[in-house]
């Protein structure tokens, strides 16, 4: 599948690149031609050029009458920025390997090749390999997807410029025994992301984003973000070795994405604020800050819940304090998309697995640990 890489992280700055990183330092202040040429060690005729590519690839550059130029864009996502902004904010996970892409078919497959031709992440001993030193905790992130992917094959619209889309690997010692704690884990670790960056936002309502699930994040009554975990076999010792959870955020406000029934349940985290403060200045959300905080949150998450089982167990009991279902009427389907299976319970608790308990009519009690629930529209979290 065809991809636009954005660049890895790990490689020289292009004149362009270094251009662009000085007029996002700048926050909104003119940098003369003059001290672009300098910093970058290259002509001002390169620098008109390196300017030229960038407002061709869409960022806003404006001049000035002296000669300096201005990022009008508030919201830039560079590979630079990123991996700055990641390692800036986790210090402790500075060493994962990131790759940034413009446009990539899916993170998530792309990182499951990445898996599929590196070998084994760990050898017969449960110690990382070369493979597995480089990948384990690497972070995929993508501005745009063409071919995004949801549980069970469903397509994900991710447009550019709107959100941001991440996968990471992670493949622990023992390997992978509960994928379901796993996304349950991520959610509650996109909670906290969310609501970490919302804190730096002063003039915004406080929502707070909610979970639905077993991997849906909703904030302000509509899904702004899935999890999909994918596990990735290891033949020899016949365990799941490692783990892909892809995550896609919907951020920016967007009024051509989501069309029909689409448009009924997805939505974004900008619009949603904006709705609760009409006549407050637009939100803005940095796509960058998000992006490395949810990342990082996830992979920190990760080790949280394999440290101790009490930690596991905070991490359930603040999965269940997100989760807008419980006490809710739902209709189960044990087998997804076939109406004749489906049932009518009420959502009871959750279990220290991730397990949906329901409490069906006429008083017994089941664990889901498949399958999917729905429901009504007007009973969605507000």
């Amino acid at each position: 599948m065809k991809k636009k890489q954005f660049c890895s992280i790990n490689i020289i700055m292009t004149t362009k690149e270094k251009v662009l990183k000085m007029l996002v330092d700048a926050k909104g202040q003119a940098v003369s031609g003059e001290k672009l040429a300098a910093e970058c060690g290259v002509s001002r005729a390169a620098v008109w050029k390196a300017v030229k590519a960038l407002r061709e690839a869409g960022s806003t550059i404006e001049g000035t009458t002296n000669g300096g130029y201005i990022l009008a864009d508030n919201d830039i996502f560079t590979p630079e920025l990123f991996s700055e902004t990641f390692s800036t904010r986790f210090p402790e996970l500075s060493d994962c390997h990131i790759e940034c892409f413009k446009e990539i078919d899916s993170t998530n497959t792309y990182a499951k090749r990445l898996l599929a031709e590196c070998g084994n992440l760990r050898d017969a001993a449960g110690q990382l390999t070369e493979a597995g030193k480089k990948y384990h905790r690497a972070v995929i992130v993508a501005e745009k997807q063409t071919a995004g992917r949801g549980r069970l094959g469903r397509t994900f619209v991710s447009p550019e410029k709107t959100g941001i889309y991440i996968s990471v690997i992670y493949a622990p010692k023992g390997g992978i025994t509960n994928p379901a704690r796993l996304t349950a884990s991520a959610a509650v670790a996109i909670c906290r992301a969310i609501k970490n960056i919302l804190n730096k936002l002063p003039e915004v309502c406080r929502l707070e984003p909610q979970i639905k699930w077993i991997n849906d994040i909703f904030f302000g009554g509509k899904k702004v973000c899935g999890v999909l975990a994918e596990g990735v076999a290891n033949f020899e010792s016949g365990m799941i070795e490692a783990a892909v959870v892809g995550m896609g955020i919907n951020i920016k406000k967007n009024k051509t994405a989501f069309e029909g029934d689409l448009a009924d349940v997805a939505g974004t985290l900008e619009d949603a604020l904006s709705q609760t403060s009409p006549d407050a200045p637009a939100p803005s959300i940095s796509r960058v800050q998000l992006a490395a905080e949810i990342a990082g949150q996830v992979l920190k998450i990760f080790e949280e819940d394999a440290s101790s089982p009490e930690a596991h167990k905070a991490i359930i009991k603040e999965y269940k304090e997100a989760s807008f279902l419980l006490g809710q009427e739902l209709t189960v389907y044990p087998l997804i998309g076939d109406e004749k299976s489906s049932y009518k319970a009420t959502a009871t608790d959750i279990d220290e697995n991730a397990g949906l308990i329901v409490t069906l009519k006429d008083g017994s009690r089941k664990t889901l640990t498949s399958g999917e629930v729905t429901l009504k529209s007007s009973s969605l979290a507000k």
